[in-house]
């Protein structure tokens, strides 16, 4: 059976999944996402860091560490 993102099991084929759909909006089932294990405290607390850390760099500095990601992501011959 497929995972959702979460890691939740979801219906592999239309029908079973149009029928999960309906359970959940009529109330049968419940679409609560697991705990992913993660404190959500330091969640917000890492949004501002990267807010903060982006407000304190200049734009060439933020446009070297862009154009780094990029190669790195897209490959260094592109």
């Amino acid at each position: 059976m497929p995972k959702g993102p979460k890691g939740e099991k979801r219906p592999a084929d239309v029908i079973g999944n149009a029928v999960k759909v309906m359970r959940i909006a009529t109330g049968e089932e419940s679409d609560a996402a697991p705990d992913d294990g993660k404190n959500k405290a330091a969640q917000a607390l890492g949004k501002l860091g990267g807010a903060a850390r982006a407000k304190s760099m200049t734009s060439s500095q933020r446009g070297e560490i862009a154009k780094k990601a990029a190669m790195t992501r897209w490959g260094k011959n592109q």
